[in-house]
């Protein structure tokens, strides 16, 4: 039975990850998640899907993250009542991460109300956390490695990626073709996670590009964090890391739990300003089968920071002018707590600005390192005077090597690969590599494609 697959986002993109696959009447979508950075890629939330909700059987999640996993609100709004499968952690994760996507959307749609800077009247929330916790009721958590029966006699199971909490790899067996989604490809060198699990073989192959164009330094994490806040310490000032609140928070810990034990930074205050990224922190103390380090030894590590719990506390320390290390969420800059520290400390010249991960265009973030002098924030353009830098050897992404070297592990030629999840230049690159060293019939799909299998 021929197989049709719909890219219905991530690709062109790192952001919007939804493909539909329909065979014998069913329809599968793995992942659902939202836009995110420029414009016209935010406005594709507002737009009406391509295909009813309510059509579609089951979701499944590889990961948790809101470019993954932020759109299942609409979905469920919009009439789905299917299972959404992932993992136990993913599941987890996500209850903390859906919910805090529509409270900071209602939130930002109230602050624009009340100061009046949006173009719309009134402006309003694209879902509410209302809508979020509706979502999560669909939920249902499986095992890594253990093979889930569809319907339609479709098959899943969730195999180990890495790079955050609970990310998988889904392999979806279609009758006798085997289709494997790589979500977001860790890396072996996470100083938390383990690699992505070697996979033997699939007939139709769907790999990520986040970092398809480029290598990552081979320069030390640890010894680049340790110049920076020694650097910073020095000239009086504040480093201020806007970083992912589940994954990069806490491998960032980890980080500097090393180098306060190692006396390689100087004794600052460290704060771990992020609701979220407090109670992720909990989570991966309690899947330490998941990862490198005992829940012993990640609790130890993670009390290298003050958590900063409430508005007033997190207000403080925009107050306080003494050198000290904020980690705050969202990583690519684009709403939360990070965006007040900003407003305080991309002014000061002796402060820096570390950003950890990925940043896609049209955030905050990647105006930052591309030398913004000017970024607006609530309606105001804030200048910039303190120092960015981008460690992005600190990524959870694999990089063109490290996809490579996890692609060259399959034993069998794909029929077909289809480099998704990365922005053009990423993609092409990937996929001229992949053409190039291993001789696979690759190719990059657009938006909205529709791709029939035999």
């Amino acid at each position: 039975m021929p197989v049709k697959l719909t890219f219905l986002g991530g690709v062109g993109t790192v952001t919007g990850s939804k493909y539909l696959v329909e065979t014998e009447g069913r329809r599968i979508m793995i992942d659902c998640g939202l836009f995110q950075g420029y414009k016209q890629l935010r406005l594709r939330n507002w737009a009406k899907l391509s295909i009813d909700p309510a059509s579609i059987d089951a979701v499944l999640l590889t990961h948790a993250h809101i470019d993954h996993s932020g759109y299942l609100p609409l979905l469920v709004k919009g009439g789905f009542r299917g299972p959404v499968i992932c993992t136990d952690a993913t599941r987890d994760l996500c209850g903390i991460l859906l919910p805090d996507s529509g409270h900071l959307q209602e939130k930002d749609a109230d602050f624009a109300n009340r100061h009046g800077f949006s173009k719309h009247k009134p402006a309003l929330p694209l879902y509410t956390q209302e809508d979020a916790e509706a979502a999560l009721k669909r939920f249902r958590p499986v095992s890594f490695d253990k093979v889930v029966s569809l319907l339609g006699g479709l098959e899943a199971r969730f195999l180990y990626a890495g790079h955050i909490l609970g990310a998988a790899m889904i392999e979806l067996k279609c009758f006798d073709r085997k289709f494997l989604f790589s979500g977001d490809l860790g890396r072996p060198t996470d100083i938390l996670l383990h690699g992505p699990a070697a996979v033997e073989a699939a007939d139709y192959l769907f790999v990520e590009s986040t970092y398809g164009d480029r290598k990552h330094s081979a320069d030390s994490a640890s010894d680049a964090l340790a110049a920076t806040i020694g650097q910073a310490a020095a000239r009086g000032g504040t480093v201020l890391i806007p970083a992912f609140a589940v994954g990069r928070a806490q491998e960032l810990l980890v980080h500097l739990y090393q180098l306060k034990l190692a006396k390689r930074i100087p004794d600052l205050p460290i704060f771990l300003d992020s609701p979220m990224a407090i109670d992720a922190s909990e989570i991966f103390c309690q899947y330490s089968r998941y990862h490198k380090m005992s829940e012993a030894d990640v609790r130890s590590a993670f009390r290298v920071a003050k958590y900063t719990v409430t508005r007033d506390e997190s207000k403080s320390l925009d107050v306080n002018g003494h050198p000290k290390v904020i980690i705050s969420a969202s990583g690519m800059a684009t709403g939360g707590r990070v965006l007040h520290h900003l407003r305080s400390y991309a002014p000061d010249p002796r402060s820096t600005i570390v950003f950890v991960g990925f940043q896609a265009g049209g955030t905050r973030g990647a105006a930052l390192i591309a030398g913004a002098t000017m970024v607006k924030i609530h309606g105001q353009y804030i200048p910039v005077r303190a120092r960015v830098e981008h460690l992005q050897m600190l990524s959870a992404h694999a990089d063109s090597d490290e996809i490579l070297s996890w692609l060259r592990q399959l034993k069998a030629l794909p029929r077909k690969t289809f480099v998704t999840h990365g922005e053009l230049a990423a993609s092409d690159a990937l996929r001229h590599r992949i053409g190039e060293e291993l001789g696979w019939d690759c190719t990059v799909p657009e938006y909205r494609q529709e791709v029939e299998l035999p």
